[in-house]
């Protein structure tokens, strides 16, 4: 009852192909595990176990990976675990703490640039039993993971003065584009928004479009269209309705696709991505570590992580 419940309610909503994987039971799905800081381990615990309940066919190959240095490997992040995630091509990742302003660069980054997920995937839509302003909200953000303003280049020019490097190129935006315009012609989506500030970013922004409209003519059974991300905030809030499937670069998605978690309840209800070259998914919730909460997983929910299995 519990297996065929989950199978109900989990479509194949982050593969661009819904077919990728059997949903055959004989065969279990072997999967990376890194539960994460915080509340992270105890959510992972949670999932397990439902999963586990529901008999769900999945082997947890767990690794640590964290802000704290694992006394075992004293190492934040281990060759072992990136190749994990390569051997399995499915993982699940709990929330990390990122570091302000000091220690090391953020796991998250770095497991996005060391396993090449060039595409952060999260769908957005009502669910039964939490009641928002809107009833039918139904989209995907897609957001380019591997540039943009989140490339990790900022250094201090001279004292007082920092200065950070938004990187943009062909090779990113085109596939990014095209995975975006795959998933929705695999999934039944009518239509792609291309979110950008091309009209103040000219050169960076510019090129993201070129590289979506060039993608677009290959699609002409779907609708393109291009909003100032601006207008886009403005529209998501006034009727989110219009948009289907959404595709920008890293720094607009990171913002836009917590927008559209907050049209349906929160980050507690929303899943999330990571798409990979070779057919690598890594799934992740996309809320906090929320550390001040440790301990007391009852006060979280697993939504976000449960709904990542989908």
């Amino acid at each position: 009852m519990a297996s065929q419940l989950l199978r109900r309610t989990f479509g194949s909503r982050f593969l661009a192909n819904p077919r990728a994987f059997s949903s055959a039971a004989s065969t279990p799905i072997r999967a990376t595990l890194f539960p994460g800081d915080g509340i992270g381990p105890e959510i992972a615990d949670s999932v397990k176990q439902i999963f586990q309940a529901a008999d769900v066919p999945i082997e947890w190959e767990e690794h640590y990976v964290g802000t704290e240095i694992d006394p075992r490997t004293q190492s934040f992040l281990t060759w072992e675990s990136l190749e994990s995630v390569r051997k399995n091509k499915v993982g699940l990742k709990g929330p990390m703490a990122t570091p302000i302003g000091k220690g090391h660069r953020s796991l998250n980054l770095t497991l996005r640039k060391e396993l090449n997920l060039y595409a952060n995937v999260r769908p957005c839509y009502s669910l039964p039993g939490y009641k928002t302003r809107y009833d039918n909200v139904n989209l995907i953000t897609i957001r380019e993971n591997t540039e943009g303003e989140y490339s990790g280049l900022e250094h201090q020019v001279v004292r007082g003065v920092v200065e950070s490097l938004k990187i943009i190129t062909r090779q990113a935006s085109l596939r990014v584009a095209e995975y975006a315009f795959h998933y929705a012609k695999a999934h039944g989506r009518e239509r792609v928004s291309a979110i950008h500030k091309a009209n103040i970013m000219q050169k960076t922004d510019g090129l993201f479009l070129k590289c979506c409209r060039e993608v677009a003519e290959k699609y002409p059974e779907i609708t393109y269209e291009e909003v100032v991300i601006d207008n886009c905030c403005m529209m998501l809030v006034k009727n989110p309705a219009l948009f289907d499937v959404l595709v920008m670069p890293n720094l607009y998605g990171d913002i836009i696709s917590d927008l559209c978690a907050g049209l349906i309840g929160g980050l507690g209800l929303t899943p999330s991505c990571n798409i990979g070259e070779g057919g690598i998914a890594l799934a992740e919730a996309v809320h906090g570590s929320a550390p001040d909460i440790a301990g007391k997983v009852s006060c979280e929910n697993t939504h976000s992580t449960l709904f990542c299995l989908s």
